[in-house]
């Protein structure tokens, strides 16, 4: 395993009410990167997520952050360990206050009292929204505002890697151009970012990486022009090539 190797998935299954969705599935992340998932419904995007944030026990494989294993350990135990995922929309508590929300992610550190203060006031930096429509109700924002806060509640602890399930979900193509600078900015700061993605155009031009799922494994996975410019990813999604 390579020092800048932040996560590994080896040989993992996985799956709901006795069912495997995950078969085998083997996954690396390195320090900085972003890393698109792509596949058809019901490939198991989204459950390759779960696993690492532990929502999801794996049956069998492992998963390990750094050098430490973390498959089947309890979800507050793998954010502090410095995991955070944004989940797809609705996330926010839409009558409590956009800065009540943000609190929220905070929660692990409440009584780190000037930590969590400066955590506040590096959110506010990067996505001024919070600090501008603090005291508005989350309910009250715009699809584009609300993923902005959604994000801003992940960053709060300051994850070395960040888990996104389809950022651009609901969003018009203003709002997508921003979440994509905003994480292209956390890989920029170091961070690790593996998301999940319909949209495979958007996908593989804003990842540095790309896999391709089908059917609970890893069917493709390499630089993420290389995904876009196979023609057999481009056929089986696109009908023709993935436009730059």
């Amino acid at each position: 395993m390579s020092e800048s190797t932040v996560l590994t998935m080896d040989k993992v299954e996985a799956g709901y009410g006795g069912g495997l969705v995950l078969q085998g599935l083997s996954l690396e992340l390195t320090k900085g990167t972003i890393t698109c998932i792509v596949g058809p419904n019901g490939a198991g995007k989204s459950t390759v997520l779960r696993v690492i944030s532990g929502l999801l026990k794996p049956s069998s494989g492992t998963v390990t952050l750094g050098s430490q294993a973390i498959g089947g350990k309890a979800p507050a135990d793998i954010l502090r360990l410095g995991v955070a995922q944004v989940p797809q929309s609705g996330a926010l508590f839409p009558d409590m206050s956009v800065h009540e929300n943000v609190m929220l992610g905070g929660y692990p550190i409440r009584r780190e009292r000037a930590l969590l203060k400066s955590r506040i006031a590096m959110v506010e930096e990067m996505m001024p929204i919070v600090k501008e429509r603090a005291h508005d109700k989350a309910g009250n924002l715009s699809g584009g505002q609300r993923r902005m806060v959604e994000i801003s509640r992940a960053l709060i602890l300051d994850p070395s890697l960040v888990l996104m399930d389809e950022p651009s979900l609901g969003l018009d193509p203003k709002s997508v151009a921003k979440v994509a600078a905003v994480i292209r900015n956390m890989a920029s700061e170091g961070r690790t970012v593996l998301l999940v993605e319909q949209n495979v155009r958007l996908g593989m031009n804003l990842a540095t990486h790309g896999v391709v799922m089908e059917q609970g494994t890893v069917r493709l996975t390499g630089d993420s022009a290389g995904i876009a410019d196979n023609p057999e990813v481009a056929s089986m999604y696109l009908g023709k090539a993935i436009e730059k």
